[in-house]
């Protein structure tokens, strides 16, 4: 799986972490930075990895920052992309099987890496279960066009 990776300054050892992590797990990874510990903006990098998975150059994408909540928001402006800040197993288990999540958001304070290893495991391995839940997909796609985000 080719998976775009995207942190500010306080996601930065996380995100570096994870891309180790993830090519052990045999995925590709395309990093859209921060590439340092300085001070930055997280839309500068969570936007762009964003951008890639609507455009199908990344089949899905994980983004980092301090507590996850600008990320998220930063994420969830782009067509097409789903989201979800997770801080728990079963809450990221259910953003794939029920929401069909494509971007999973961290917040890199308070996580330490075997809890971040688990769930970044979870998401990626959950599936989307269908179903009913295609149906709020949809409508969730009927709101992007109607307010052409």
């Amino acid at each position: 799986m080719k998976i775009a990776l995207a942190a500010d300054h306080r996601g930065f050892k996380l995100k570096n972490f994870l891309t180790e992590f993830l090519k052990a797990k045999g995925h590709e990874v395309m990093d859209f930075g921060t590439h340092s510990s300085e001070p930055c903006d997280y839309p500068d990098y969570v936007y762009p990895a964003a951008v890639a998975v609507r455009e199908k150059k990344a089949d899905r994408a994980i983004a980092i920052c301090y507590t996850g909540i600008g990320s998220s928001i930063v994420a969830n402006k782009v067509r097409g992309v789903r989201a979800a800040l997770v801080h728990d197993v079963k809450s990221t288990r259910l953003t794939r099987k029920h929401n069909n999540s494509n971007v999973l958001v961290l917040a890199a304070d308070g996580l330490k890496e075997e809890s971040v290893k688990r769930l970044v495991s979870t998401w990626l391995k959950t599936e989307f279960e269908g179903g009913r839940h295609l149906r709020r997909i949809k409508k969730i796609q009927e709101i992007e066009e109607k307010e052409n985000v």
